[in-house]
Order: C-alpha cells, then sequence, then structure tokens
C-alpha cells in the first residue's frame, strides 16, 4: 500500500449520487475507494487520465481540491473525483503519478537540439522515473533528468523513431543556460497522455505566476533583445535605451525572475523564456 487516507469521493461507475467518506487505498495495481455502502475499484491499468484540481461538470457541485481521474470499465469510460485537504491532494497526485509511470520503458533522444542546431544523437531505450519537479530518464548507457520548472513548452506528434511512426512528446527545457529539446517515445497512448498532463502540472505553475507579471514595452523589449543578442553586443544600441536606464531595467527584470546572471552573460529563465516565446508568436502570427 502506497497511499491510504481518509477523504470524500464519488465515482460516475458508482450508484451513488452523493460523494461518501471513506478511506481512499492505492497500491502498485490499483485504486479502492471503500466506503460503508460500498466500494469502487479500479485497476491502475484502466485509468487514462489524472486531472489536479479539475472536476468533472456533473460531479463538480460536492468538491473542491481534488484529484479526477478518468478510467474505462468494460466498453465505457466513467470518472472519479477524490477530495481532501491540499497536502493530502498534493501527496496522493504524485504518489498515483508515480505508480502509474515509473518503470514505463520510452525511447529517447537527447538532446535532440542545442539552442536551434540538431544534434547528431539517436534514439535510445530508458526508463522513466519521476523525482520532486522532475523527470529522469534511466538507459543503459546514458541517464538524463528533465527539471520541470526548467520547462518553456512542449507538445505532441508523430514522428519516425527505429523505423515506425511513434506518438513523440518533444520537451525543451532549460541546461546550464542553454535550451534544449529532448524526444521521447511510447508505445502506449494512454501513458503518453499521462505523461503529459504530469508535465502540464508543473507549467501550468509558472505560467499562473506570469499572470501576475507585467511588462513595459521597453521591458518587454529588453528581454527579446537578452534572448536574441550574444554577450559581444550592446544591449544598450539594440533596443536604443541609455546604458543606465537599461541596467535598470534589467534589475526589474531580475526582480520578477525573467533574467539571471549567467557565467559569461545575462541569461533569461524559464519564466522568461515563456515569456519571449509568447511575444515571438503574437509578431509572427
Amino acid at each position: 500500500m502506497i497511499a491510504d487516507f481518509v477523504g470524500k469521493f464519488n465515482a460516475s461507475a458508482s450508484e451513488r449520487s452523493e460523494p461518501a467518506t471513506g478511506r481512499v487505498l492505492l497500491s502498485q495495481k490499483r485504486l479502492v475507494l471503500a466506503a460503508d455502502a460500498g466500494k469502487t475499484t479500479i485497476p491502475l491499468s484502466s485509468i487514462f487520465d489524472v486531472a489536479v484540481g479539475h472536476v468533472p461538470q456533473d460531479l463538480g457541485e460536492f468538491f473542491d481540491s481534488t484529484v479526477t481521474i478518468a478510467f474505462r470499465k468494460g466498453d465505457h469510460r466513467h470518472v472519479a473525483a477524490v477530495e481532501a485537504d491540499d497536502d493530502k491532494i498534493e501527496k496522493f497526485s504524485t504518489v498515483l503519478f508515480k505508480a502509474l509511470l515509473n518503470g514505463t520503458t520510452m525511447t529517447v533522444k537527447h538532446p535532440a537540439r542545442l539552442g536551434g542546431r540538431v544534434t547528431d544523437a539517436a534514439f535510445h531505450p530508458a526508463k522513466l522515473y519521476l523525482k520532486p519537479r522532475m523527470v529522469r530518464f534511466k538507459g543503459p548507457d546514458s541517464t538524463f533528468s528533465v527539471d520541470l520548472s526548467t520547462v518553456t513548452s512542449f507538445e505532441r506528434s508523430q514522428r519516425e523513431v527505429d523505423g515506425k511512426p511513434r506518438e513523440v512528446l518533444s520537451v525543451r527545457h532549460m541546461q546550464g543556460g542553454q535550451a534544449i529539446t529532448s524526444l521521447a517515445a511510447v508505445d502506449s497512448g494512454r501513458k503518453m497522455s499521462i505523461l503529459g498532463r504530469y508535465l502540464r502540472l508543473e507549467y501550468s505553475d509558472i505560467v499562473a505566476d506570469l499572470k501576475d507579471i507585467s511588462l513595459s514595452e521597453d521591458e518587454t523589449e529588453l528581454l527579446v533583445a537578452v534572448y536574441s543578442t550574444g554577450p559581444e553586443v550592446s544591449l544598450a544600441k539594440v533596443v536604443d535605451v541609455e546604458p543606465t536606464q537599461v541596467e535598470m531595467l534589467l534589475g526589474d527584470l531580475r526582480d520578477k525572475e525573467l533574467i539571471a546572471d549567467g557565467q559569461a552573460e545575462t541569461e533569461l529563465t524559464a519564466k522568461g523564456r515563456i515569456v519571449v516565446s509568447d511575444k515571438l508568436e503574437d509578431v509572427n502570427t
């Protein structure tokens, strides 16, 4: 047993119209929601989606802080919502994702890109493991980790891997001040969906933080300049602003955690890269 706590829950597969209070029990093979009136058993192999903080419309009037689990029972799809205090929900969601994903065999390429340059790295097998705010890919010859707080974008696409079309997750993240793209493929579309959901949890937290940040036109222009120029180029000349004002603007961007001082130059943080990506996308469209 990897989780055992008292919570409130309901499942569309049960006959109850209102949530019940009972024990939530999680093992490496199944999730059990046990109340006095009966229990709902959900094999982990039947779960195809997990959402933290989201409640389906037909269950939403009863719940606040939740984990919602989508699963199959026979030919039908069902959802179960589990509610508890914030701390329990956070711990439960973490161990649930680990139970669903740890040990999954992936086919990975790292790094697939360094900045804008495509590398000659090859795909190789690796096992997936979730760590606190981190995803680790452990292979027989190499192991690498992706710090989720540095992820700036990710997307799913169809690519040819080892001679056959596969669904591939592309993750762009920061490492040592450099943008890196890593690719990961898995045969199970169910596992890919759950992994994507896990990554979105951390990414959504960063985006939520950015909603509280306001930027002036000069700050935005300077942020793009930091992205597009090297250490040998004067930022004051690029943005046509006095050097003293540039230093003040850089200080404001540091305070907002959008830039940081690297070994050789000022660098964008993960938050800064998201802002710049959005800005460039607006310009391109």
